[in-house]
This record gives C-alpha cells, structure tokens and sequence, in this order.
C-alpha cells in the first residue's frame, strides 16, 4: 500500500465506493464521526480512509469485493464497545460498519429461532424475545450499545454461560462476507444439521479477520417463569469452591450465573462507586452472586430458599441476602457491574479478561496482587468475576498516575496467567491489545494453524489485517 501506486489504489476505491453508495451510507473526511474512530479501549484515534454503512447484505458483500479488487484493506466495526482493538481502524484501511443493518426479520415460534441482522443491538434482540415469549441468555453490560454481529465475531460470553454457554452455543445458522467480496448464506434453523463442515464456527470468535457476519439466526430458549438470587459472603476460597460444587449439585440446569467478587473489588465497588447498596453487611473475604432461573415461582422460589439455608446449616456461608424481587435481583447484580463504572471513578486503568482453572484462581489472585505491588509499589488491583465458568476479570492501576504503566502491568498479569495454565482470554477476544501475547495461550502448532486458514481465507491479509494473527510468523 506504500507509494504512489498506493495512493492511486486508494483514490481509485474511494471513487467507487462513493459510485455504490449514496451520501448516507459513503462517508469520508470530516463527515466520519468521532466513533468510528476508535472502540471502547484506550488506543489513540485512527481515522479511516472512509466508513461504508450499507443497508443489506448485498451492500457489505459489493464493499468488502470493491476494497479487495484495490488491495484497500477493510476493518469491520459492529457497536464499538470492544476493549481489545479488534474493531480499530487503521490508516489507509476503509471501516465498513453494521450500524444501518439493524432488525429482527423473523422470529419463527415453531423452530424456537429468530433470525437477525448483524446490526441489531443485543437488548433489542432480547426485547424482542422477550416479547414473543422466549429468552435470550445473551447478556453483558454493555447490551444496550453492543451489536449482536460483535457479540458473535467475539464469541461473547457474558452473565450466564454456566448455564447456557458461550454465544456460539446459542447460534444455528450464519450469513457472511468472505474477504473477496462473496456473499455465503447458510441460515440453517435446524439444531441438527451435520451436512458437511460447520462452516458458521469459522467465523464466530474470529473478531472479523475471516469473514463479516452479516445476518444470524440464533436459537430461543423458554422464558424462565422466575428469577431467584442472593448475595453470600464467605470466608475462604475453598468455601467458594464448595459452594460451587452444591449450586451445580443443589440447583442443577436452573443454576444461571455464579458470580464471585474479592474483598478488593467489593470495597471499590460499594464504597469507590456511588450509589450501589451493600445487600449484606460486615466483612467477608469473598461475596458470591448466585442467581438460579426456575420455571415456577411457587415451586422453585422455597426450593432455591431451602438449599441456601442448607448452606448455610454446612457453615459454608457467613452472611447472605435473598432477593425478594426483580428489583433486588438487579440490585445485586448492580455490585457485580459496577466495574463498568470504575473509570470514571478510579480514572484509567488496564483491564483483564482471563480464563483460568477454578480451583486455582484465589492462589492466582494472591500472586498477581503481590506481584504487581512489588513491580510497582502502590498498585490497586481488584478481583472478580464469572468464576462458575472459570472467567475472572481484574483491573489495575496506579492510583493517581499521570500515565498509568499499562505495559509493565499486562506483562506481570499475563506471565502470571500462563503459570497458572490460564488464558490470556476468555470472551474479550485479542484484537490489537492482546496479541503480543497469544503464544502464551497457544501452541506454536494451533499459531500455525490459525495463520494456514487466515492464508486460505484471506491471501491478501485485508480483512481486519494486524488483528489476532498475522499471514507469516513475527521474526
């Protein structure tokens, strides 16, 4: 792309982007808007040659083929709520965006699917189930500005996947744009369906780099007749461990979310953050969320009241409060998601996503705390997260720090990671910011593997280039 038959290749795919598309959906220089040019982490702006927004599958499919016939590279951006840099542009690359390519075209009752467009915000689509009389269990913080092709491209993982797993366990059929420009359309409703290769699975965790999903349908599942949960504090982490074992034992496939919080974190987000009540009191070393979803109130609400106190009885829990409605459930979970509110109130900070085996995590905790704090004396970090699922979130900052030293901080986190047999992600994706350090989580042969389908997929290297994997391995 260097020199002037660069430039020229440029000039020339801007020309035809402009001819395919119309004013609305063509947007170049100062009309490009302040969001495109960067997600939600702390990468500087990047403006794009130009931002494509078309309105139906056909349009993606004439972008994607018009960059490629220019070798302008493309970077696919959904609701820009990332936090690893996958949806980060790049100069000289064009930004196509799915936030024109919104709606529900279907919801089919029969089949238990809706078939969506890629476009479409995550609460939309659970609103919309919602309403039809099914359940979505999809869910994170950031539902409201998310769109679900990001979701799927990231393969989100969210507040329930101990229940229902990860968002490509909800998903039975895919559309997509391979890089070339060609429109696959494989909108499979049938949970069975074993004709071939499972092509969709390609693209869902591939954050964009293979191929752009266009349109999904996603599978419905039955709304749950009541929500049940509670705020337990305990005293040790083989206290969690145990209480974990008798949430899947005791609650079952009703078991939705097991969600464990530090003693760290739950001070910076009762006390650091206004205006989030503490549903027990006193001191406890860990405070577990445990919600259970049941199919009726009656049954199913004493039942999840008799095995807490059956926790209880077991001197597992120390303190806890039930929720005794809607209200109280999501102000439990308000302590849990008032992490997303920690940079306006602690300012910025490096933030993880890491995967580990359970019945480690407390020692990890333990190591990273002091490791950092020797690093870098007075370093804050906090603990918490979906630990049901084995997913632990931790923020860290020098509090007060002009430039917080984000580097020196993520070496130290993930060194200790890749101690534990952990994974430098668990349902963040690796983008930009986490791909200096995909070979602590993978293989040189799973390395070599994701650069062969990268190769077949995409020769050029222009779909998302510079995310997840690079076509030739780094010197």
């Amino acid at each position: 792309m260097g020199g002037s038959q660069g430039i020229s290749d440029r000039h020339a795919c801007k020309a035809a982007l402009a001819r395919r598309f119309d004013k609305a959906a063509w947007l170049e220089g100062a009309d490009i808007p302040a969001r495109n040019l960067h997600d939600a982490g702390y990468l500087p702006p990047t403006p794009p040659l130009g931002v494509v927004r078309p309105n139906d599958p056909q349009g993606f499919a004439d972008a994607m083929a018009i960059c490629a016939s220019h070798g302008v590279p493309v970077v696919p951006q959904a609701g820009l709520t990332g936090l690893a840099g996958g949806a980060q542009p790049i100069a000289g690359a064009v930004a196509i965006s799915f936030e024109r390519f919104s709606g529900i075209e279907e919801i089919d009752p029969a089949s238990a699917t809706m078939t969506v467009r890629a476009g479409t915000p995550l609460e939309v689509v659970q609103r919309a189930a919602d309403e039809a009389g099914f359940f979505i269990p999809l869910d994170l913080g950031a539902r409201g500005s998310c769109l679900i092709g990001g979701n799927l491209g990231t393969n989100a993982g969210g507040n329930r996947v101990i229940r229902y797993g990860m968002a490509r366990e909800m998903v039975l059929g895919l559309e997509y744009v391979l890089p070339d420009g060609t429109l696959v359309t494989g909108l499979n409703k049938m949970i069975k369906n074993n004709a071939g290769y499972d092509l969709k699975q390609l693209f869902m965790g591939s954050e964009g780099t293979l191929g752009m999903i266009t349109r999904a349908v996603l599978r419905l599942y039955p709304k749950p007749g009541c929500t049940c949960a509670a705020i337990c504090g305990l005293a040790r982490y083989d206290d969690v461990l145990a209480l974990l074992g008798a949430a899947r034992r005791g609650l079952g496939p009703m078991l939705s979310a097991f969600e464990v919080m530090w003693a760290d974190y739950w001070h910076e987000a009762t006390v650091t953050v206004p205006n989030v009540r503490r549903p027990i009191t006193g001191d406890h070393a860990f405070y577990v969320l445990v919600e259970m979803q049941g199919m009726e109130a009656e049954l199913d609400a004493p039942r999840f009241e008799a095995w807490l106190e059956t926790q209880f009885e077991a001197g597992l829990i120390e303190d806890a409060a039930i929720a005794q409605s809607m209200a109280d459930v999501a102000a439990f979970w308000r302590t849990r998601d008032a992490a997303g509110e920690f940079v306006t109130f602690l300012g910025r900070h490096s933030s993880f996503d890491i995967g580990l085996p359970v019945g480690v995590m407390d020692q990890f905790a333990q190591e990273c705390r002091a490791a950092l704090s020797k690093a870098l004396p007075g370093c804050l970090s906090v603990y918490y997260g979906h630990i049901g699922d084995g997913n632990m979130h931790i923020v860290a900052l020098m509090p007060g720090a002009a430039e917080q030293p984000g580097k020196a901080i993520s070496e130290i986190v993930y060194r200790t990671v890749k101690a534990h047999g952990g994974t430098i992600s668990a349902e963040h994706g690796i983008g930009l910011v986490k791909k200096p350090y995909l070979a602590l989580s993978r293989s040189k042969g799973e390395l070599a593997l994701m650069r062969r389908l990268k190769r077949a997929l995409d020769p050029q290297g222009l779909l998302n280039p510079g995310k997840v994997i690079d076509l030739e391995e780094a010197p």
